[in-house]
This record gives C-alpha cells, sequence and structure tokens, in this order.
C-alpha cells in the first residue's frame, strides 16, 4: 500500500445489543430444571455453559430470562406451546430494524460521513427473512439515498461478516467513489430448540444476539483510527460440508456444530493463511472469530498467540458470546479500543499489521489482511 495513497479501509464500525441480558450461571441453572427429569443431560447440560467462556449474552427474547417452568424454549415443554417458526420470524421482523439502525448510526458517526454518501447498502443475516427487507427500513429511516445499491446476503452463517467486508472491498477497489454502508444482524436466541439432544444444548449455551455495522470506502483526513483492507482470501475445508449447517425447522432454524471443528481448522488453515501471506511474517493482530472457545484455543497454540493478541476474541466472545456474522465486528471494535488506548505508546511507530478470521458453514472461511492506521501515521495529522 502507497503511504501517500488513500487506503480501502473500514472508516467506523457501530454495534448494538437487545436489552436483555443473559447471565450464564442464570441460564445453566434454569435449564437444569428444565431437564431435571433427564439427570444425565442436565449434567451434560451443565457442563457444556461452564466450559462455553461465555458470561453474559443478549437476547430480544424476553421470555428466555423467565423460569423453567414459564419458559417457551425450554425441552420440558410441549411443543404445542413452543414458539413456531412463524412465531420466531415475527419476532425478527419486530426487533431486527431498531438493532440494525443503532448498528447503522454508530457505524455513520463514526467514519464522519452521512447517509446520502453512502453508495451501496449490504444487508447480512441468517437468523431470520421478511419482505419487504431490512434494506428498505434502513435507506428510509437513516435518510440514504432511494437509488442506494442493495446487496442482502442471507443464509451465508458467521463467515457473512468478512464475506460482505471482502465485497465492499472489491467494489471500492472498482469505484473509488464508493461508499459502502455494511450491516450484520443476527437474533441467534430465536433459535434455540427445545431439545435436550447435545448439539441443541451446546447452540444454546453460547449464541446471543447482536447488530452490527461498518462504512468501507477510501480513507480521507476526517477519519479517526480505521482498518485498511488489504488482500483477503476465501477456502473451503474439503469434506467437511457436514460438519456446520443450519436448517430450517418448524421450531425455528435447526444448528449443528461438529466437534471436529477446532480440528479441522487446525489441520487445515494453516495452509490458507500461508498462502494469504505468501511468505511474508506473521502478523501481529489477530482478530479471531470466536465460534466457540476451541477455534480461538486451536489458533493461539498454533500461532503461539500471546494472550494479548486473542484478548479481542475472548472478550467478545466472554460479554457476547457468538453472535454469527455481527461478530467479527465487535471484535474488531474491541481491539481498535485497546489500539487506541496505546496511542501514546504507539506514536511514532509503524502500522500494526494483521489478519481477521471468520468460519462458516462448508466449512467455509474467510480471511481478510488488515492494517491498523492512526491518522498520525497516515496524514501526518495529530491524533484526535
Amino acid at each position: 500500500m502507497n503511504a501517500m495513497e488513500p487506503a480501502i479501509a473500514i472508516l467506523g464500525i457501530g454495534t448494538a445489543v437487545p436489552r436483555y441480558q443473559l447471565e450464564q450461571t442464570d441460564a445453566s441453572e434454569r435449564l437444569a430444571d428444565a431437564l431435571a427429569e433427564n439427570p444425565e443431560a442436565a449434567r451434560w447440560a451443565k457442563r457444556i455453559f461452564k466450559q462455553s467462556a461465555v458470561e453474559t449474552r443478549y437476547t430480544c427474547e424476553p421470555n428466555l430470562l423467565e423460569p423453567a417452568a414459564s419458559c417457551r424454549y425450554v425441552p420440558s415443554k410441549s411443543l404445542l406451546d413452543t414458539p413456531t417458526t412463524a412465531e420466531r420470524m415475527e419476532m425478527y421482523k419486530v426487533e431486527s430494524v431498531p438493532l440494525s439502525l443503532q448498528a447503522a448510526a454508530g457505524a455513520l458517526s463514526d467514519s464522519r460521513l452521512n447517509a446520502s454518501e453512502i453508495t451501496h447498502l449490504i444487508t447480512v443475516s441468517c437468523t431470520g427473512f421478511f419482505l419487504p427487507s431490512i434494506d428498505t427500513a434502513l435507506i428510509d429511516q437513516l435518510g440514504l439515498k432511494p437509488d442506494v445499491k442493495r446487496i442482502p446476503l442471507t443464509f451465508l452463517g458467521c463467515a457473512a461478516g468478512l464475506t460482505a467486508v471482502r465485497l465492499s472491498r472489491e467494489l471500492v477497489e472498482g469505484n473509488a467513489s464508493a461508499r459502502i454502508l455494511l450491516v450484520c444482524i443476527e437474533l441467534c436466541t430465536l433459535h434455540i430448540q427445545p431439545s435436550s439432544e447435545r448439539e441443541a444444548l451446546f447452540a444454546t449455551a453460547f449464541f446471543g444476539d447482536g447488530a452490527a455495522a461498518c462504512v468501507i470506502g477510501r480513507s480521507g483526513s476526517n477519519q479517526r483510527g480505521i482498518f485498511a483492507l488489504d488482500t483477503n482470501h476465501s477456502a473451503i475445508v474439503p469434506g467437511s460440508k457436514d460438519d456446520m449447517g443450519w436448517k430450517v425447522g418448524n421450531y425455528g432454524f435447526n444448528l449443528y456444530l461438529s466437534p471436529r471443528i477446532p480440528e479441522l481448522i487446525g489441520k487445515y488453515v494453516p495452509a490458507e493463511i500461508e498462502r494469504l501471506f505468501a511468505g511474508s511474517p506473521m502478523p501481529e493482530l489477530w482478530a479471531i472469530h470466536p465460534g466457540g472457545r476451541g477455534i480461538i484455543d486451536k489458533l493461539q497454540a498454533l500461532y503461539e498467540l500471546k494472550d494479548e493478541q486473542t484478548r479481542a476474541s475472548r472478550s467478545v466472545l466472554r460479554d457476547y458470546g457468538n453472535m454469527s456474522s455481527a461478530t467479527i465486528l465487535f471484535v474488531l471494535q474491541e481491539m481498535r479500543a485497546g489500539l487506541r488506548s496505546q496511542l501514546p505508546v504507539l506514536s511514532g511507530q509503524d502500522p500494526k499489521r494483521g489478519i481477521a478470521l471468520a468460519f462458516g458453514p462448508g466449512l467455509s472461511m474467510e480471511l481478510q489482511r488488515i492494517t491498523y492506521i492512526e491518522p498520525s501515521f497516515y496524514w501526518g495529522e495529530a491524533c484526535d
């Protein structure tokens, strides 16, 4: 990247979560109560919740905070009382729009761009559908231009946030005046299943709700700390299509996560990272999508990363759980906050180079080279 050429970059980030907070210990106890007649499942559930590395999450569904006797999502309830997919999609329609608006407004403010400057709107979600979709509400309520180019990315899973970042970079590369607003909204807890099966309990233990947005375009002198977007790479792990997947069921979406996922990542990801960096030194910054504690542990061990290098990913997992596609932007926001806190120390140093990684059904992976740049590095101006 030419030091005097405006970078294609994430210019601003915004995040939002629902108002209902799930405390992991409380949720574990309520689930154990619901499984009282199945002691083996109750013990397994407590073990999963304890080992998840999640302490708090957020949900748009207040019923999930109710005791087991009155919660409609627990395994002990009759399916006649369990929310149907239609009910869950109606709640998604109601709750997804305000969260998306909050995150998008935050990203626009952070980027110091006006809504009228946005040329493309990319919306990402795998936890709900309705038409007219979220993008029409965002255009109307944010004041985006009516001719903004809309691109919905649906049902791509946890990797979709970085898929959208990759697409945004390509759009700006082909059109220097493009300004993309990218909005991810995932209401994962709407799909908690009334099942005592281990796969369902695992998903119940660490998915949360959240929205995240970012603005991507050519950088300018009025932007604060940004993540420049360099080369990227996508790949699918051979023979892994059955290791992660979603299916639409009568009671929400059914998720399957194989226990082999950390093992597959350890086996196949290093070659893809090597291809991305093409012999260059390994990066200092690691924005790892916390699709589970085992994924972070595996990559930290493989690359002998310091705890500080995985701090952002572990903090997001601890405080919010896995919010599917939105999570990687939470990680980048957390990482940027940590870097900005070091500004007196970083002053005069070279920009910090890094990588963002996310994994989704397939088993697919998205890898994006990033460089953290402050205005003092790039424009020769004092950081505000």
